[in-house]
């Protein structure tokens, strides 16, 4: 059993949630905030900068333009946006913690960076609207008044982000080893499908392994 999951999830679905408590239950570390801190550190762009390289992508348009303006030299000789050494950021950190067989790694296309590496699963989680704004409101505690806007902005960016970068469809079925829809599912209840799935899937060349 190779225990390395990623997650990618709608706003509002719970999935970094599930992330952690998968992480728990497998006994594996778990990777949101923490690749920021490493990409800080082997990159030397700033927390902000990363922090913030997702939500940019809000507007497809405005994104697509952004990466095309290149500074300085990459390389191998062609120039790079900052959109995308900052992606190459988090990809490369992404690719270390692939290389050490385990962990739990929510967004950041994750499932594209490690798309070569056998037995990796790769999780999407969606949910009813009217279910996510209900768990933006109690338990993220985003504001009532705006909270429609966040889901409607983060799903946005999310999307663009992950379409962009890796020329797939954000949410396609093909890009995932399981689709979930967390609606009337406790967050537990949805971590235990996952692990349950991690623990009974074999790969092609798994009894060599």
């Amino acid at each position: 059993m190779k225990k390395l999951v990623t997650i990618s999830r709608e706003y509002g679905s719970g999935g970094r949630i599930v992330g952690k408590l998968v992480a728990e239950k497998l006994g594996v570390p778990f990777y949101d905030k923490e690749i920021i801190d490493l990409a800080v550190e082997e990159s030397g762009f700033s927390r902000e900068m990363i922090e913030s390289a997702e939500l940019k992508a809000k507007s497809s348009f405005a994104y697509s333009l952004a990466s095309t303006v290149s500074f300085g030299e990459s390389v191998s000789g062609g120039s790079l946006s900052v959109n995308e050494k900052l992606f190459l950021a988090q990809f490369d950190v992404i690719k270390k913690i692939g290389e050490l067989g385990e962990g739990v790694i929510v967004g950041r296309c994750a499932d594209y960076v490690l798309r070569d590496m056998p037995g990796v699963t790769n999780v999407f989680i969606y949910s009813e609207y009217e279910e996510r704004v209900k768990r933006c409101i109690e338990t993220y505690g985003d504001d009532p008044k705006e909270v429609k806007a966040l889901i409607a902005t983060y799903d946005k960016a999310r999307q663009n982000y992950y379409n962009y970068h890796t020329c797939q469809k954000w949410g396609d079925y093909k890009n995932y080893n399981l689709i979930i829809n967390s609606f009337c599912l406790a967050e537990e209840q949805v971590a235990d499908l996952i692990v349950a799935y991690v623990e009974k899937r074999t790969w092609p060349g798994m009894e060599e392994a």
